[in-house]
């Protein structure tokens, strides 16, 4: 499990993260409509190309999950664009959860899917390069959300997914998200996210998952988007930080954060914070970010499909980058 450990301590390294470009055809449709950007392959392409192409990216990532399409596509070079990234020096993943659907008999729930075939897919990504996986389950707070229920399906399918990772030599990525959606306070949150992941590593610990060969991407303690009032970055930190100590690990060889539906600035003063509060709580385990939104977003934005706008965009791209990188070690 060696060259597994090396693998996860480089993308949870200092000062580096991984960016989150593993959005579905479907998802990075909403975006793209949401800007009046066409809908083709042929955009999906370049957007991601725009992206692994801007000079400098290395120096704040180690990382790049790739979905399905972006892992077998090439660039307008002729080059596949998952070597562009290692021509960088940056690794790559892949998403391979199917999505998360209704989770039968629990209402506002849901149980991710994709484990059918699972060892196959795993075997085809190992033999195109990649070196780490990522699996997402989503939890929603509310009044009796989660249900142990709820938790306990999903915890078993993390481990079941972690398993089959590490058995074909890749670095698993388990992501158990408590949605924003709501409006609950800070502390339900906390108190939520430590019943999910207490209930995951359980799971994994009970099926003999490698926890120094896999690195945990996870929600901060934030309270739900329907509250008007923001915490401040420095409560957020505490908390996170207080329930991460609570129940994750010291095996686990990294935490990585997501930014799930917070604005750029507020995904990076809140990683600043906590990185902080981290050391100095002592922490056993580098934390850094895994994040899409609040790295891509503004990048859309100047893009919005048009080649003439592709430099302005890798500007924006590379900033947001740097100071992303920047918070992952607290020099905001």
């Amino acid at each position: 499990m060696k060259s597994l450990q090396d693998i996860a301590q480089k993308l949870a390294a200092q000062g580096t993260g991984i960016l989150a470009a593993d959005e579905s055809i479907g998802t990075l449709h909403k975006r793209f409509e949401k800007r009046g950007i066409p809908q083709a392959e042929e955009m999906h392409r370049k957007w991601r190309e725009l992206l692994f192409v801007t000079p400098g990216i290395e120096r704040g990532l180690s990382g790049v999950i790739l979905f399905d399409e972006t892992i077998r596509q090439a660039g307008s070079d002729g080059i596949l664009l998952r070597n562009t990234l290692l021509a960088k020096g940056i690794t790559f993943g892949i998403k391979v959860d199917k999505g998360a659907v209704g989770l039968t008999n629990f209402p506002d729930e849901k149980v991710t899917e994709g484990l059918d075939g699972l060892g196959t897919r795993l075997a085809e990504y190992a033999a195109l390069g990649a070196t780490f996986t990522k699996w997402r389950g989503v939890f929603t707070v509310g009044k009796g959300l989660p249900t142990s229920e709820c938790i306990e399906a999903n915890a078993y399918i993390f481990s079941q997914f972690a398993t089959l990772s590490q058995d074909a030599g890749l670095v698993p990525i388990v992501e158990p998200e408590v949605l924003l959606e709501g409006t609950h306070d800070m502390r339900a949150c906390e108190v939520a996210l430590g019943r999910v992941l207490q209930t995951v590593f359980a799971s994994l610990k009970k099926y003999r998952v490698n926890l120094s060969s896999l690195l945990l991407k996870t929600s901060m303690a934030l309270p739900g988007k329907g509250l008007k009032e923001k915490a401040a970055p420095e409560l957020v930190a505490l908390s996170t930080v207080r329930v991460l100590k609570a129940v994750v690990p010291r095996e686990v060889a990294g935490v990585v954060f997501l930014s799930g539906g917070q604005t750029p600035e507020e995904a990076t003063k809140n990683l600043n914070a906590t990185v902080l509060a981290g050391r100095k709580a002592k922490v056993p385990w580098p934390l850094t970010f895994s994040f899409s939104r609040a790295l891509q977003d503004p990048v859309m934005d100047a893009w919005l499909g048009k080649d003439e706008n592709v430099r302005a965009a890798q500007v924006i791209f590379q900033k947001r980058v740097e100071e992303t990188a920047r918070a992952s070690e607290g020099k905001l």
